[in-house]
């Protein structure tokens, strides 16, 4: 696959990085030279320095040829024109764009990115997507990783085992059948630096990150037995008040009785989330202020979220609260170096928006019939959630017959709307949803068994 990915920032070397591993040939667009040289100096890549709104750039990148236009940059306008142009000019046939203004997104505009009008086949707006993550984390926060896929039926979740954990040094197959009415399928273990697919043999250690696939009824059970259970936040504090705060906040208010609470520095900013909230409190001062937190409560506070711009400020303001007293800290780390740091300070969970916005393209550049990705530990394996189709090796047979790639494994299959774990005596129909862990080297493979082919028409 031919693809150009337009902006060399942190989304844009991300997805380029992903794609030239898979053998795509990856062009990517910046107007810094510095960033084109560094780029194409780590990656199997080409490099194209100039504007990637005007045609003359695009067609050296190739668009002419491409498959697919990424349209990353920090400019809205620039990712929108781009699209238009490889549409009208090129013909590329997929155009995704990276939008961040919120104004462009309202629904009564819903028509804008129409084929008749901005022709691009998929807006990407990353301050909303990783709002919904934080609110899925904040949901289940014994988990470091949280994913919803099929309807919101399947959840992939991932956790840290501690001391206390009641399945450490148990074979997975003893877990199995120590739990059998346990909706859950364990399909990946990371220890230290190393992630791999799960087999029934292993056994769990203290400070294994587990991920696992379950019915979302079987969630919170499964995060008590592993020693993780942990009641969602009635009092929540958010430092930042931009869109992803005030996203956050709307969404926390949806659920009903919470106390909320934002601390906002910017004095218009905080009067516009007031105006447009209805039950938070809006506090304007510094989140590093120790008095402004003992103002919002931070001492009986059982969630802090840091959602500033400024990653320093959001690990050190996590840090601050919870000596002050806060349960739980999260912060938002748009560096992935500061990841490990956070935790190492003692932040309690992280999320990197541009995980979650990579996820999200990648969804669209997988083939087949791929309803959902989800990108683990910086590419080294994808959660897929598929449609099965007649044509699929996968279809009309046992699992135990399927021949698997070693590094796949199905974690659950929804068939009529039930969610059912899978076992070897499993046979997947037509028209099953199959949520499953692919290592990287593995992606192929799985987009070949649910790609349509020839014989499907």
């Amino acid at each position: 696959m031919r693809v150009v990915v337009s902006g060399a920032g942190r989304v844009g070397v991300g997805i380029a990085r992903r794609l030239s591993r898979e053998n795509n040939d990856v062009t990517v667009i910046d107007q810094s030279k510095e960033l084109i040289r560094a780029v194409a100096e780590r990656l199997d890549v080409r490099g194209v320095v100039g504007n990637g709104a005007y045609p003359e750039t695009l067609e050296e990148a190739g668009a002419r040829e491409a498959d697919m236009l990424v349209a990353v940059t920090y400019s809205d306008e620039v990712n929108m024109t781009s699209c238009q142009i490889a549409h009208s000019l090129f013909k590329v046939p997929t155009k995704i764009a990276r939008i961040r203004a919120q104004g462009y997104l309202d629904p009564r505009y819903s028509d804008l990115f129409s084929r008749n009008h901005l022709p691009i086949d998929v807006v990407i707006s990353p301050e909303r997507e990783v709002s919904e993550a934080i609110m899925q984390r904040m949901s289940t926060p014994g988990a470091f990783e949280v994913k919803s896929f099929a309807d919101g039926q399947v959840w992939a979740l991932g956790v840290k085992l501690g001391d206390d954990c009641p399945i450490i040094n148990t074979p997975l197959r003893q877990v199995a059948e120590l739990f059998p009415d346990l909706k859950i399928t364990i399909v990946a273990i990371k220890r230290g630096d190393r992630l791999w697919r799960a087999h029934s043999n292993d056994q769990l250690e203290t400070g294994d990150q587990i991920y696992f696939i379950a019915d979302r009824h079987d969630v919170q059970r499964a995060l008590e037995i592993m020693g993780e259970a942990a009641r969602q936040a009635r009092r929540v504090i958010l430092i930042g008040g931009g869109n992803i705060g005030l996203f956050v906040a709307k969404g926390l208010e949806k659920l009903g009785s919470m106390k909320i609470r934002i601390i906002e520095r910017d004095r218009a900013r905080a009067e516009t989330a007031a105006e447009e909230l209805e039950r938070t409190i809006v506090l304007q001062g510094d989140g590093l202020d120790r008095a402004i937190l003992r103002e919002a409560g931070v001492s009986e506070a059982e969630s802090v979220v840091a959602v500033t711009d400024n990653d320093q400020v959001n690990i050190l303001a996590s840090v601050v609260a919870k000596r002050e007293g806060a349960r739980r800290t999260m912060a938002l780390v748009n560096d992935q170096d500061y990841g490990p740091i956070s935790e190492s300070v003692g932040v309690d969970r992280f999320v990197d928006p541009r995980a979650t916005t990579i996820s999200t393209i990648l969804q669209h550049v997988r083939r087949g019939r791929i309803k959902g990705v989800y990108s683990l530990s910086d590419g080294a394996a994808e959660l897929v959630d598929a449609i099965a189709l007649e044509t699929s090796p996968l279809v009309n047979k046992p699992l135990r017959d399927a021949q698997l790639p070693e590094g796949v494994m199905i974690g659950a299959v929804v068939h009529e709307g039930k969610v059912l774990m899978p076992t070897g005596q499993t046979v997947i129909e037509p028209g099953d949803r199959v949520v499953l862990m692919s290592m990287r080297e593995n992606v192929k493979d799985v987009e070949q068994m649910f790609r349509v082919s020839i014989e499907y028409f």
